[in-house]
Formats: structure tokens, C-alpha cells, sequence
């Protein structure tokens, strides 16, 4: 950010550096030089990349081919662990033998593999299932202003029509389309949700219960080629965000749910059929959040003056403000929130690059003020939360590489 606050801008994420300028941390002046990963570079390039490994080419407008690759194949299987970040990977490679096995392709540039802004699960899997940035499908966060309302896009309960509220095809409808037999694999409550509709709408849907079921998903997802003998299967899997959320990213509980994790990777590749791609990776990251280092709404009156609705994530808020309020609440907070935080107005994170290209009609989406926490620190307003969040000791949403990189992981059968 400037003296005032306002973002600098690299010329891409990998490349150019941000001039810090005075008196400002190298921390806040990297957050505030963030960009989302560059087209075809990021976890909204793995579908396209599983298509042009099957023989498709083309993909729907707007959408980057991968600038990287994977083995051509007639069977490619992608893996999400939720909340599985590569930086805690790394820092947690003995609980994952099997993974720590396996490759990662050449990727473009000198940049690690990320998801975009905000990390957050919403966000990311509707990234990976349209192949968009967050400003191109409109999916903007964990929780959103709709119609004056707090809107949670994970539960989806009163909510827009999922295919209005995000119209773009996704690419497993567009495998279908080009002959490619297209199967989720996930827990059968996830099936027909809002989100499901809105970000992974498109093939069969396999319900699966537990481990075992899953597996079983997978193979006979494969086993359901087209006519042209090509399989796609996205298979989901959950327990290591809800351990990391529930006991943190620095838990014994976070490692036994990446070894159990790991071991049915390793099951899996065992039963796949020969020449079948399987890619592993991940939504997002996780860092551990002191509840000593929340700062909360509810209980500092000088953070919520002006303030009419928070939404986001602890870790990456967006404020709605009263009219003519937002440049005393961006100014309030950056004062507060000091070093803990970049601060920026809507017009400034639009401008930084932070959604990517934001599509007409969809920057309303987005808060007035849009923070990025930084550090352990945690910003959230206490009386719009449940208890269950609020005894969470694991959070994501911000753009530290600990929330941003996640695994990029291939086996070829």
C-alpha cells in the first residue's frame, strides 16, 4: 500500500516487485502487492489441464488453457482435500509418505501453485469448476451481502437461484458436452446443494459415505467411459479442513487426518486401472488464529462505527458501511489494525487485481471495504457468528502462502 494505504501493484504475480514505501512493514507491502495466480497457472487451470489431457482442446469463453500439463490419458481422476495447503504439507510431509511421492508438473513462471482471493473453500471450488477467477464467477466469499442480509454461500439457505447467481458453465458440464463421462464422487448431503449447483453442476453424482464408498465412486466413475472411452472423476474429500478448523493446522489431530488421508491415496492408486491420471490437490490453506489476536466488532466500538454488515471470513472480512461511511471505516481501520492488516476500499482491491477481472454487475458482490488480515490475527463482529465458529481454532481466507499455495500432486497408474 502508499503512505495512504492504497495498493501497490507488481506487473504479475511472479513477476515486478512492489516498492514498499516508507514506514511500512515488508509484510503489509507484500500483502498489499498480492495478485491472484496469472491464467492457466492456478487451481482454476486443473479441469482444463484434465481436459486437454483427454483429447478436448477447446473450453468455454473466457476460460485459459493450463500452462502446464498432464499426461495424455482416457481416465484422469482429480482429488480435492479441503484445507490441505502446501506450505502445511511440506511442514507435515511425515504424516504423508505417499505424497510426498508423488510429482508436481513444470509450472510457468517461478511462483508456487495457489488458489486465488479470497482462500476460502466457496471461492476455490467454484474456481476449479468453472475455471474462472472469483471476479469472473461472481462467488466472492465465504459469506455475502444479499439484499441486506448476511448469505452463506456454503450453506446456501434463502438464498439467489444457484444458476442465475452464477450463469457460467462450468467444465464438467463442458466434458459432458465433448463426449467425456464426467462423475463427482462426495458426501451424498453435497449433492443438489446450492453450491453444488452453482460451481460443480454437470455429470453423475455418486454419494459417498465414507472411505471405502469412495473409492468405489471413483472406480466406477471411471468405469463409465463415453462412448469414446474418456473418464473424468472429481473426488472430494473434507476431514482435513474440519480437524484443521476444529484443532488448527499445528494439531495431532491434523496430522492423523493427512495420514488417513494419505493412506487412501495410496489404496486408491492401487485399484485405479492401468494409464490413469490422479491429481491431489487442495482449496486452500490454513494458519493457526489466537482467539488472544481476535479482534471482534461486537466488542471495539471504534471498528464497528459505520459498519452495517460484515461478511467474509475472519481472516479476509468485507465490510458494508453505512452511505458515506466507507472512507472513515477504511481509515478507522487501517489506524487499528496497523501492521495486523491491509485495508483497502472495494475501487482498490477491484483495481489491485485482487479478484481478478471482475465481471459487470459483479463488483456489488464485494464488500465497500475488503481486508486481509495478516500475522494470526483474526477480524469478525461476534454477534453474527455461531458458537461453533467462534471456538474455531484453525482459519483461511487471507493472502499469506500459507492460505494461498496448495498441492499440485500427480501419479500416472
Amino acid at each position: 500500500m502508499t503512505a495512504a494505504g492504497a495498493p501497490g501493484r507488481p506487473d504479475d504475480r511472479t513477476g515486478g516487485e512492489a516498492e514498499a514505501p516508507a514506514g511500512v512493514s515488508s509484510a503489509v507491502a507484500a500483502a498489499a502487492a498480492y495478485r491472484p495466480p496469472a491464467p492457466g497457472t492456478g487451481l482454476d487451470s486443473v479441469l482444463p489441464a484434465a481436459l486437454r489431457a483427454l483429447g478436448v482442446e477447446d473450453l468455454p469463453d473466457g476460460v485459459a488453457s493450463a500452462g502446464w500439463s498432464l499426461p495424455e490419458s482416457r481416465r484422469v481422476v482429480v482429488v480435492l482435500a479441503d484445507g490441505l495447503g502446501a506450505h502445511q504439507l511440506r511442514r507435515g510431509s511425515g504424516h504423508a509418505r505417499t505424497l510426498s511421492r508423488l510429482s508436481s508438473p513444470d509450472l510457468p513462471g517461478p511462483g508456487g501453485f495457489a488458489c486465488g482471493f479470497p482462500s476460502t473453500t466457496a471461492t476455490s471450488l467454484t474456481s476449479l469448476g468453472t475455471g474462472l477467477p472469483a471476479g469472473g464467477h461472481g462467488i466472492v466469499g465465504w459469506q455475502t451481502n444479499y439484499r441486506g442480509r448476511l448469505f452463506n454461500h456454503l450453506a446456501w439457505r434463502d438464498g439467489p437461484d444457484p444458476h442465475s447467481h452464477q450463469p457460467a458453465p462450468t467444465l464438467l458440464q463442458h466434458a459432458g458436452r465433448r463426449d467425456v463421462s464426467m462423475t463427482t464422487v462426495s458426501r451424498p448431503a453435497y449433492s443438489g446443494s446450492g453450491l453444488t449447483r452453482a460451481s460443480l453442476r454437470g455429470g453423475a453424482f455418486l454419494g459417498a459415505a465414507d472411505h471405502a464408498e469412495r473409492t468405489q465412486g471413483v472406480l466406477q466413475g471411471l468405469a463409465q467411459a463415453g462412448r469414446r472411452g474418456r473418464a473424468l472423476v472429481y473426488a472430494y474429500w473434507d476431514e482435513i479442513d474440519k480437524a484443521g478448523h476444529v484443532h488448527g493446522p499445528d494439531s495431532l489431530e491434523w496430522g492423523e487426518a493427512v495420514e488417513t488421508f494419505d493412506a487412501w491415496v495410496a489404496g486408491l492408486l492401487g485399484q485405479v486401472p492401468e494409464d490413469t491420471v490422479v491429481v491431489v490437490t487442495a482449496d486452500h490453506g490454513m494458519i493457526e488464529a489466537p482467539h488472544a489476536l481476535r479482534r471482534d466488532l461486537a466488542l471495539e466500538p471504534e471498528l464497528g462505527e459505520g459498519v452495517e454488515l460484515l461478511a467474509g471470513e475472519p481472516r479476509a472480512p468485507q465490510a458494508w458501511c453505512r452511505p458515506g461511511a466507507v472512507g472513515d471505516v477504511v481509515a478507522a481501520w487501517r489506524e487499528e489494525l496497523g501492521e495486523s492488516a491491509v485495508v483497502l476500499s472495494r475501487e482498490e482491491a477491484v483495481e489491485a487485481g485482487w479478484f481478478g477481472p471482475v465481471r459487470d454487475g459483479y463488483d456489488t458482490r464485494i464488500g465497500e471495504v475488503v481486508v486481509a488480515m495478516l500475522g494470526q490475527a483474526t477480524l469478525l463482529d461476534s454477534r453474527a457468528l455461531r458458537p461453533e465458529v467462534l471456538r474455531l481454532r484453525g482459519h483461511h481466507g487471507s493472502v499469506t502462502e500459507a492460505e494461498t499455495a496448495v498441492p499440485l500432486l500427480v501419479a500416472t497408474t
